[in-house]
């Protein structure tokens, strides 16, 4: 076969290094996605409320989810795939605001009665 390599392999065209370029980018755009995800899931650490503690990790894992589908929407191809990742956008926004909203509310709730437990001393202490 004329112009094929000495060993029978068949080297890829030069179009195959801007694809293979192009998910080397996927890849460590992913991998950056999840490792941000990660550290932001574990970085409040928890406060021993598992209300609070299940929504401060489950905000960043939805946020996660959103950045890979816009990943998957900059170098997929595939349809479907890309309509599955705009629905995950959609449907994951509107969980994070949920979310935050209700973590929010817990916190505050919570501050609230931590405040009712241990009422300042109103200045009677001091100098």
């Amino acid at each position: 076969m004329e112009g094929a390599p000495a060993n029978g392999h068949h080297h890829g065209t030069a179009g195959d290094g801007a694809a293979s370029t192009q998910a080397d980018a996927f890849q460590r755009e992913m991998d950056a996605s999840m490792a941000r995800m990660m550290q932001d899931m574990h970085g409040p650490g928890y406060v021993g409320n598992a209300d609070i503690d299940f929504l401060a990790m489950m905000i960043p894992h939805h946020a996660g989810a959103v950045d890979m589908a816009r990943l998957v929407l900059q170098h997929g191809r595939d349809p479907a795939t890309r309509q599955l990742a705009e629905e995950i956008i959609a449907g994951q926004t509107t969980e994070i605001e949920s979310m935050q909203r209700r973590l929010v509310a817990l916190r505050q709730r919570s501050r609230g009665a931590a405040a009712a437990e241990f009422p300042s001393l109103s200045g009677t202490r001091g100098p």
